[in-house]
């Protein structure tokens, strides 16, 4: 097969537009043009402000500014890219189902079904499709049946290639990966030839040796294994953490400890508040509805656990919260440094500090709010969007909202006359605030909760602070 000339992705979110701009930049002979029906944030992409980009990420605008307008391209027109693109990526969202059969745990995959028969009903020549969203095992499977009935003059060769980066650090991911995975049809000629065609696209910036490639369905799996295997390390060392605060321990201490073991190694293991982002609550739900699918519920047992113990340390935090604030919040200012699931980004998808702040509101506390990068329109959807999913109407919802909640855009109003402050992401800036002018304008007596151990425990309670830190006895 030649080298690929023309790339269409269809999404441009959070992995569809960083990991194409990425494409673009180390590869200036192919044509990448990224796609998608939400023209307000094709417009985003196509800010001339590159501070105003729809995704946050450190080094993706001198990435973006680099390859726009030479060879990546960002637009709505979807069929026309389709109809022009020799390899088609989808990376649209696939959501946990809140519906029907598999709800609360099976991926929902609608927009990938819608978009198998668009490419389907669009192209006139020969494609590889490539699946970057995190899919199901067999998926691909699914999809080919759609191209099968819809358009059986044009031939399509199905890839699987899952990305594996995190939130924050996903251009230095791109730039420098571990390894590149592309299953496909290793079985047939066809198959192998489009393999190769993807291989070279990765191949002019990673070395060979780190590009593997595997059978479709060792691929679709292997993005859910890794997500799965990162948040168990996370719930595993949470559990711990419960366990350090009633016995004088220090989770840090033990968690270095452990790290320095060959065997388990140091990363993963930093004890919070909670995980979050679009992947790990995601796929391991996907995994256990799989398991149970597959008739294999002692597997789905074990790993819905990690999801449970991910639940009960933010509630473990909630509660700490009030207990320590003499066993109620009622009427109480609680202000939130951090509202992203993770520092370096503006994604707040299962961000523990929405579940932290629901179970506040419902004792009555009044949320105050400060991140760098959140807007207040995020904040406001995300408790809406899980109120209403709860029963809530819209209307109450939204009365719930103005009365419990404010946002700010700087942090010393948010701060002033607050009853607590709890760290509910681990942005850099916060390490670096005058604690002891912050003390000073708070009610007496001032307590911070760390969520994610980046503050100086000995040092706040030298100010005055009474401070409750995640896995500190």
């Amino acid at each position: 097969m030649n080298s690929i000339k023309s790339i269409c992705c269809i999404g441009a979110g959070y992995v569809g537009g960083p990991t194409m701009a990425v494409i673009a930049q180390k590869n200036p002979h192919i044509q990448v043009t990224v796609v998608d029906i939400n023209e307000a944030r094709i417009a985003a992409w196509n800010e001339s402000d590159l501070t105003k980009l729809p995704v946050y990420e450190p080094g993706l605008p001198e990435v973006v500014a680099e390859a726009r307008g030479r060879n990546l391209f960002f637009s709505s027109d979807v069929n026309k890219a389709i109809d022009e693109a020799e390899m088609i990526f989808i990376s649209v969202n696939t959501p946990t189902k809140n519906y029907g059969i598999g709800k609360g745990q099976a991926a929902d995959l609608k927009f990938v079904e819608l978009c198998a028969r668009q490419i389907a009903a669009v192209a006139k020549q020969d494609k590889i499709v490539v699946e970057k969203s995190t899919l199901p095992v067999r998926t691909a499977e699914s999809i080919k049946r759609i191209f099968d009935a819809t358009n059986g003059d044009v031939k399509f060769q199905i890839l699987s290639n899952p990305e594996f980066l995190a939130e924050g650090t996903a251009i230095n991911d791109l730039h420098n990966a571990d390894r590149i995975l592309i299953g496909g049809e290793i079985e047939t000629p066809e198959g192998n030839a489009a393999i190769e065609a993807l291989v070279q696209v990765y191949e002019s910036w990673i070395p060979r040796e780190r590009i593997i490639t595997t059978r479709l369905w060792s691929s679709e799996l292997s993005k859910l294994t890794a997500n799965a295997f990162l948040a168990q390390r996370i719930s595993s060392i949470n559990a711990i953490s419960a366990l350090c605060e009633r016995t004088g321990a220090d989770v840090d201490e033990v968690a270095h400890a452990i790290g320095k073991d060959s065997r388990i190694g140091p990363k993963f293991l930093k004890s919070s508040v909670g995980f979050g982002g679009s992947c790990f609550q995601k796929d391991i739900l996907n995994l256990v509805y799989l398991c149970n699918h597959f008739g294999l519920p002692e597997v789905a047992d074990y790993w819905e656990q990690v999801i449970k113990m991910n639940d009960y340390q933010k509630h473990r935090f909630a509660m700490s919260i009030i207990n320590a604030l003499f066993d109620t919040v009622s009427g109480k200012k609680i202000t939130f440094l951090g509202w992203a699931f993770k520092k370096d980004t503006n994604d707040t998808r299962e961000s523990a500090a929405i579940y932290i702040a629901d179970e506040l509101i419902q004792d009555q506390a009044e949320v105050h709010v400060y991140d760098p990068q959140v807007s207040p329109e995020q904040i406001k959807n995300d408790l809406i969007y899980l109120w209403t999913q709860r029963g809530v109407s819209a209307d109450e919802a939204q009365k719930r909202f103005e009365q419990a909640v404010t946002i700010y855009s700087e942090p010393t109003e948010a701060l002033k006359q607050a009853h607590a402050v709890a760290i509910l992401t681990e942005w850099d800036e916060f390490k670096s605030y005058d604690w002891a002018s912050i003390y000073a304008s708070m009610l007496k007596p001032a307590f911070v909760f760390d969520g994610r151990n980046i503050l100086d425990k000995e040092q706040l309670e030298a100010i005055g602070f009474k401070v409750k830190a995640i896995g500190k006895g």
